[in-house]
């Protein structure tokens, strides 16, 4: 089996959020899974950079190729790295029009952009990898492989034997834009209608993805099936129940190799479930870091993640000046909307003894706050999958979450009486609620260390490696070679 993974965003080459991370990663426990396995991505800009700062090679592989139908006749390159700390090869589709700036999501005309490069994926697959017979696409800007692939190159030798499967990290970003751009990207006027790729007048490149992939996934059981509702379906709840028979929910894994307290050489003090002890010194290690006074004794709590309402900064604003009557400490790292990020700092200055809000990406920073922390907290309007819940467990740190997505198939409630549980979490999305299980926390932190103490190894317990998923993604693919649409 010869698979190739499609994606904007791969760690360390680029990364924005978690989709860097599940295709920086997956790859590696696929390898010996499958006969061949190889990546492709843009030439971001930004990926040069990172070649450079990870010192990862790089050889150019082919020159002068064009597009079979997109109107953009620009020639691409394409150059060749590897997965770090592997032989997984990663090509990078350049040209220096389309890919010109440094934020890889900033580019103006995001439709001519994503377009090309779909375009130029199946280019460079017929010339360089002709024996690949899956492509398994990520999100809405690589969404229209399958639509090529179903229309314009049904009758190729090479590309129509190729069958597709589509993960959706995050519906809420479909790719959405004029009509226009179906001429624009060289497919056929018949794709808009509300059959094909047609969406409230406009053109839908996720819509697109669903209907000609082969295979669909999302990154969790429970978030394939909250999809299928009108309040978490975006208006694509419909087209998701059609081809409900092929959507599977397979949840993503961290790499334990990597993400791991007893080895990890970014914290100061390396530790495990039966030397605690070195997780405190993380906790004075963080304090001081983030200008908050050292103190053991007092419970840290933080989040990392993006600075938008989808993560629950919202409710967290709503709660701050109560929270800050604690004797608690906040740390806060992310970047997102200015306006969450300026109401952020104020607070900040408000509570300089209490609050540490880090607008800023630090992957370093962010290793210390998951090994030095006490508490994490996740609480999502929507969350795919997530992974920060993930990374803290690993680390010893105690999840609350909504109990939305991933982070319902992920947390199990925690109860003092019987010992069980990894964390604690809530149901309707409000503030007090956040504010109520923040407090539970809090009350079994300071009151009962021993119960305390066995939440931290039922949490560091858990095993969110990428086995599991990755036999799981094995049987998709077994399924979209089975069944090839139309």
């Amino acid at each position: 089996m010869n698979i190739v993974l499609v994606s904007y965003e791969v760690d360390p080459f680029a990364k924005v959020g978690g989709l860097a991370d599940v295709v920086g990663t997956l790859p590696k426990f696929l390898k010996d899974k499958v006969d061949k396995i190889s990546v492709i991505m843009p030439f971001h800009k930004i990926v040069e950079e990172n070649i450079q700062k990870y010192g990862l090679p790089l050889e150019k592989v082919t020159e002068n190729l064009y597009p079979f139908s997109h109107s953009f006749k620009y020639p691409f390159s394409v150059f060749k790295s590897h997965l770090p700390e592997t032989d997984i090869p990663i090509y990078l589709i350049k040209n220096e029009n389309l890919f010109s700036t440094k934020d890889i999501y900033e580019y103006p005309n995001k439709d001519h952009q994503t377009s090309y490069f779909s375009d130029c994926v199946l280019t460079f697959v017929k010339n360089n990898l002709t024996d690949t017979e899956i492509i398994h696409i990520n999100d809405w800007q690589t969404s229209l492989i399958p639509v090529y692939l179903k229309n314009n190159y049904r009758d190729d030798k090479v590309l129509s034997k190729i069958s597709t499967v589509l993960t959706i990290h995050n519906l809420g970003y479909q790719g959405i834009f004029s009509p226009e751009i179906l001429s624009i990207a060289g497919l056929p006027g018949y794709l808009y209608n509300i059959d094909a790729l047609e969406f409230f007048g406009q053109i839908n490149f996720l819509k697109g993805g669903i209907l000609f992939s082969d295979i669909i996934n999302t990154v969790s059981k429970t978030y394939a099936e909250e999809i299928q509702t009108d309040e978490y379906g975006y208006k694509l709840d419909g087209v998701l129940k059609v081809r409900n028979d092929d959507l599977y929910g397979i949840l993503n894994g961290i790499d334990y190799n990597q993400f791991d307290p007893e080895t990890d050489k970014t914290i100061p003090y390396n530790f495990n479930k039966e030397n605690l002890e070195n997780k405190t010194k993380n906790k004075l290690a963080l304090q001081e870091k983030s200008n908050l006074p050292k103190n053991e004794n007092i419970p840290v709590i933080s989040f990392i993640g993006r600075i938008v309402e989808q993560k629950g900064i919202d409710l967290i604003s709503e709660i701050l000046d109560y929270l800050t009557l604690l004797d608690i400490q906040i740390v806060i790292l992310g970047t997102g909307e200015k306006r969450y990020e300026e109401l952020l700092l104020k607070y900040r200055d408000k509570y300089p003894e209490k609050l540490s809000i880090n607008i800023k990406f630090d992957k370093n920073f962010a290793q210390l706050i998951y090994a030095g922390s006490d508490m994490f907290i996740m609480p999502s309007k929507y969350e795919p999958c997530g992974l920060g819940q993930m990374y803290a467990m690993r680390y010893g740190t105690i999840p609350i979450v909504r109990y939305t997505g991933g982070l319902a198939d992920t947390v199990k409630e925690f109860s003092c009486s019987t010992y069980s549980g990894t964390g604690f979490g809530f149901y309707e999305y409000s503030s007090s609620n956040l504010l109520i299980e923040i407090l539970k926390a809090i009350h079994v932190y300071k009151r009962n260390k021993n119960c305390w103490n066995k939440l931290i190894i039922n949490a560091m317990n858990e095993d969110f490696s990428w086995d599991k998923s990755a036999d799981e993604y094995l049987h998709i693919y077994k399924r979209a070679l089975a069944k090839k649409r139309f």
